[in-house]
């Protein structure tokens, strides 16, 4: 059963200055979450920080009433492309195979009903006739589509993609959310650090706006407006229509 996801009170630091700041916020099943604010803002750092990946200073994460911890193996994740070691000698249909270890068990070969599913989760993002070449020899569209298929082989219930959009062609583009839109009418829940606000509207439903202090979360129609973006991004936005541009 998919629970809902509990954030209470998120802190940060590096080096003693502190990036993210008490930011809390819940939301349901079926959530399709795109994580807005300018750089530095600590998009990046917060989802880390939800995860685990990096030291809180306070704060807890919850799903449903169990931590975050206690369920690891139902949440998939898909970090940056550019924290990724593109010349580590692995072909793509083994990359994918791996999104299978957390519940199959790193001690245990894969059966020859992990590889079909990881064929079909190829599939799935468009890149089967690939599963053969080296993952350093793809475009970054093509490596963010395997990295998806991994997280999608997981069979996750809650997803987290790290800045997917970033370097891709349009076709990857269209196709990652997609399939991120049928996610969340599968019931799942997808946070997704976001920077282009030209999109905002059609590819999310909820929104996480910060600039290290929360500024808002919840449905884009109340987020997504030209005060609190004002605020997040310390730059007018006198006008709706202001928002619709790239930052």
């Amino acid at each position: 059963m998919i629970e809902p996801i509990i954030v209470k009170n998120i802190s940060v630091s590096y080096h003693g200055n502190q990036v993210v700041r008490d930011v809390s916020f819940t939301f349901p099943p079926a959530s399709l979450i795109g994580v807005l604010g300018p750089n530095g803002a600590g998009k990046s750092t917060l989802m880390k920080a939800m995860l685990g990946l990096i030291r809180k200073d306070s704060g807890t994460v919850h799903v449903g009433r169990q931590p975050l911890n206690e369920v690891r193996k139902e949440i998939a994740y898909v970090p940056q492309r550019s924290n990724i070691d593109w010349n580590f000698p692995i072909i793509v249909k083994d990359t994918v195979l791996l999104g299978t270890y957390p519940k199959v068990g790193v001690f245990h070969r894969p059966k020859k009903k992990d590889k079909e599913w990881a064929m079909e989760c190829l599939k799935r993002v468009g890149m089967e006739k690939y599963a053969n070449r080296q993952i350093g020899e793809l475009s970054g569209g093509q490596q963010q589509r395997v990295f998806l298929a991994r997280a999608l082989a997981q069979k996750a219930d809650y997803f987290f993609l790290d800045e997917p959009f970033v370097g891709i062609d349009v076709s990857s583009e269209e196709v990652i959310i997609d399939i991120l839109k049928s996610l969340k009418a599968e019931g799942k829940i997808v946070f997704v650090v976001h920077h282009d606000l030209s999109k905002v509207k059609t590819y999310f439903d909820e929104l996480v706006l910060m600039n290290k202090d929360l500024i808002d979360a919840g449905p884009v129609e109340q987020v997504f407006q030209p005060g609190k973006m004002t605020k997040a991004y310390q730059r007018n936005f006198s006008l709706l229509d202001d928002l619709e541009v790239t930052m």
